[in-house]
């Protein structure tokens, strides 16, 4: 696999390309994550377009490098995930940790939209929806006579 890095503005964009295997290619990449957040980077890119596979221990090194990053205070998205990786993680339940966007471009836009997160701080969980249906409408509403 082959990684490159560079900017646009304050973001940076690692772009992948090749297979995503065992091998030194995730310990690189996650150490090129935490050099870039110990530089101060905190809106990351991992752009996908030329990943055509990805392995169990690629996953590994990919969600290390989701958590370094969070720890460091950085936003991560992956772009242009093709159908078959989306299918791994999804298979692994990793979707739901990643922000997943369709291109280098959209991810470049949301990451410059969104202010960084404080050092140390992670993404707040989604809040549920106020208020909730009543299974009946016998039940409480008719508590409250006297």
């Amino acid at each position: 696999m082959r990684i490159e890095l560079r900017f646009s503005d304050d973001v940076a964009i690692i772009r992948l390309s090749g297979k995503f295997l065992a091998g030194s290619d995730g310990p690189y990449l996650r150490q090129k994550v935490q050099e870039l957040i110990d530089a101060g980077s905190r809106k990351l890119v991992l752009d996908f377009a030329e990943v055509p596979y990805i392995d169990s221990t690629g996953l590994g090194f990919l969600a290390g490098s989701q958590k370094a990053a969070q720890a460091g205070g950085a936003a991560v998205m992956l772009s242009s995930i093709n159908e078959h990786v989306k299918k791994v993680l999804d298979s692994v339940q990793l979707t739901q940790f990643f922000s997943l966007v369709e291109s280098e471009a959209a991810a470049i836009e949301k990451l410059k939209g969104a202010p960084a997160a404080p050092e140390g701080a992670t993404a707040a969980p989604a809040k549920a929806p106020r208020g909730r249906k009543r299974a009946s409408s016998a039940g409480s509403q008719n508590e409250q006579s006297s």
